[in-house]
């Protein structure tokens, strides 16, 4: 038995064209601020990305970049004037940020309803209560690559991880499309034998290689959202690849998994942004 390899690359490419047709057809065009302090070379590869896919799209993206040593709040009083800007329908701070900058403070300064990235309070706090505003676009992603290959209702969902930005808010998606959820982490006792009785599992710890075939219920889907570049330069997952491919059902590669999805959900969410300041809603 050999997985199905997810191809998130071909998945966004398919919502990015979706996307690009909705807007042309509901004569819209977007508008969004991306904002990014510092050089961090791995931030800039991720901001290009997503310049690239605003482009597709059809969204205008102005890019705001500043110095490392920026205060904070100077920060925080562009994100207020951009709040205030009826031109700009959503707002992404690029992370990381500095040392010297609070980032929960820097996202929750930003309008919840600009908030295309997903990480604000409120629309954290929405989503748990199963009414979502605007979502984190890494989960939405994974519940799209999910989607794509099993049915999600009903299922055993295992999410190791339990950050803000991936871990708890995908099981939150998780058990909104009826799973039955596990968040795991790094005290939880007996984790492979947890994690292998997952019919879903998602591994989003940031530790290569941590997940082995131990961990993988025979024809269960596995969502390495882990990204992590080894010592010869590679860029690796959560997931030992070549092992797990032999248990699982469907799988998807680092990189060319989530990742590709993380963007295309963000364009979504400027999308969306937009049309709900419009008074209007997305239908797609």
């Amino acid at each position: 038995m050999t997985a199905t390899i997810i191809d998130g690359k071909l998945l966004a490419e398919k919502w990015k064209e979706k996307l690009k047709n909705y807007v042309a057809e509901e004569k819209i065009v977007p508008a969004i601020s991306v904002i990014m302090v510092g050089n961090d070379s791995a931030s800039q590869v991720y901001v290009r990305n997503k310049l690239m896919a605003c482009e597709r799209v059809g969204i205008v993206c102005k890019l705001h970049t500043f110095p490392e040593d920026i205060e904070e709040k100077d920060l925080l009083r562009l994100l207020y004037d951009l709040n205030s800007d009826d031109k700009i329908n959503g707002i992404l701070v690029q992370m990381p940020l500095p040392p010297h900058i609070d980032a929960a403070k820097v996202t929750d300064a930003i309008d919840p309803d600009k908030d295309i990235d997903g990480f604000h309070s409120y629309n954290l706090g929405r989503l748990y209560a199963g009414r979502p505003h605007l979502i984190s676009c890494t989960p939405m992603g994974i519940v799209h690559l999910i989607k794509s290959v099993a049915d999600i209702a009903g299922k055993n969902a295992v999410v190791i991880g339990r950050s803000l930005i991936v871990g708890r808010p995908v099981a939150a998606m998780l058990v909104n499309e009826n799973a039955t959820v596990t968040i795991a982490h790094s005290k939880t006792v007996n984790l492979p034998e947890v994690a292998s009785n997952a019919d879903i599992l998602v591994s989003a710890t940031g530790r290569a290689g941590i997940v082995t075939a131990e961990y993988v219920k025979k024809g269960a889907v596995v969502i390495d959202v882990g990204i992590t570049r080894g010592k010869d330069g590679k860029l690796t997952g959560d997931v030992a690849f070549d092992e797990v491919k032999s248990v699982a059902g469907a799988i998807t590669p680092v990189p060319g998994g989530v990742g590709p999805m993380t963007i295309a959900m963000l364009m979504y969410n400027a999308v969306k942004a937009c049309l709900l300041q419009n008074g209007k809603k997305m239908t797609i």
